[in-house]
């Protein structure tokens, strides 16, 4: 980074303020733990100015990976009462505590990202054979848990599992979780940030009955799908877990493993031939899927539009980009189509800007030669971190800031995007 670059500056003063040492917790306060993807993605900035700290980001993620495959989306390292639930809700019986549920499969992606631009390539190539067959792992458990019928798609089966916790997708399938029985409980994140811009009571009501059910069940992951009634298809975090796979092929064959190479390629192919099931012709991008009912959710998110993260074909790109074009809002990406009448321009995934899912909207697009709708989003990205700072999130109308603030994962995208608009 250069001194004469003010806005790299401050996005690696954040990182290293957020920093513990071996994991970045995403801000201070509102989430003091480590997140899955956030960790992932959070290397993709760290690498800016120190590689072998990226690596290492992802290597504790690793570390807490459970004896099936699966990564969990949070690891709490150290105690903290700021945040609920916290690991005595939870109650996995980890050795060093965990949630029970995982997040978007982002690792694949962040590996080949980071062997790639490496400057020091001998050290890249070990870390990475190292971290090759635990995220091969991951892959193998999502399509053998999550896929029970070999569709080539998987299920998330709790919110918090695609990163978009409370996105308009998952309303109508969320009806069918009940609340009866939940113990009582404080929420922590309202006592950070505003309450008109978080979930819903209601919504978190339901989030804490399935945790109480998964972990009824022992935290058995062969058993939750089955027993989960909230089972979606969501385009964007199978584009995400698509794209790391092909991405995870292509490290594992430079590095002579063929054999994963050949059921990653194979995981992606299925995957992405799948995923034109929930093509929507009418909203010119992916729907979810209601694994339940057999139908699509007329909910025209941001998650049909990060498909474009994964290798579709160049047309269904050609139309994402056309959608967001339409969505005439006056930062790109909204999180939710802003026509809508359920669009909420401040409450966290039901309508705000977030840089990372920007990110890899871009560089989908750009990867499908849609390069004037990526540098787009790229230089209206950097327009908001201009007008409003490094937030957690922001409302696509006005600009305002919301949620936490100094936050990592924006700091990280805003590396990388410098770093988009000088290539």
């Amino acid at each position: 980074m250069t001194a004469q670059d003010p806005l790299a500056k401050i996005a690696e003063d954040i990182l290293r303020e957020n920093d513990r040492g071996s994991y970045t917790v995403p801000t201070k306060g509102l989430y003091p733990f480590q997140w899955n993807w956030d960790s992932c993605l959070t290397a993709l900035g760290q690498r800016h100015y120190d590689e072998a700290r990226a690596w290492t980001e992802i290597e504790t993620l690793f570390a807490h990976q459970w004896p099936c495959g699966m990564v969990p989306h949070i690891i709490f390292h150290l105690y903290d009462d700021g945040y609920f639930p916290g690991p005595e809700v939870w109650s996995t019986g980890r050795p060093v505590p965990t949630s029970g549920i995982t997040q978007p499969a982002v690792a694949g992606f962040a590996l080949r990202r980071l062997f790639d631009r490496a400057s020091n390539r001998a050290e890249a190539e070990a870390r990475v054979r190292a971290l090759l067959p635990k995220v091969a792992a991951w892959h193998r458990w999502f399509f053998a848990t999550r896929d029970p019928k070999g569709e080539g798609l998987v299920a998330i089966i709790h919110p918090w599992e695609s990163g978009r916790d409370n996105s308009i997708d998952w309303d109508v399938s969320f009806e069918r979780v009940p609340t009866e029985g939940i113990a009582p409980y404080t929420r922590r994140d309202t006592q950070h940030a505003n309450p008109e811009h978080r979930p819903t009571k209601a919504q978190y009501d339901r989030y804490l009955w399935l945790v109480e059910h998964f972990r009824s069940l022992g935290w058995d992951t062969a058993k939750l799908h089955d027993a989960s009634p909230f089972q979606v298809v969501d385009p964007g975090f199978n584009a995400i877990l698509l794209r790391a796979c092909a991405d995870l092929a292509d490290l594992a064959e430079a590095l002579g493993e063929p054999a994963l190479a050949a059921e990653n390629r194979a995981f992606a192919a299925r995957g992405l031939a799948a995923l034109e099931r929930l093509w929507s012709v009418e909203h010119g991008q992916y729907l979810c899927g209601d694994r339940t009912t057999g139908a699509l959710i007329d909910s025209a998110s941001v998650g049909g539009l990060l498909a474009a993260f994964a290798a579709i074909p160049p047309a269904r790109a050609q139309a994402i980009a056309a959608s967001i074009e339409a969505h005439g809002a006056r930062f790109r990406v909204p999180s939710h189509a802003p026509a809508d009448p359920r669009f909420d321009a401040k409450r966290y995934w039901r309508g705000p800007v977030w840089l990372v899912v920007n990110y890899m909207i871009a560089d989908g697009l750009a990867r499908a030669g849609q390069t004037a709708a990526a540098a787009a989003i790229t230089r209206s990205s950097l327009d908001l971190i201009h007008e409003s700072g490094f937030a957690e999130y922001y409302d696509p109308t006005t600009g305002e800031p919301l949620g936490g603030g100094r936050f990592t994962w924006t700091a990280a995208m805003v590396l990388e995007f410098l770093a988009m608009e000088r290539a």
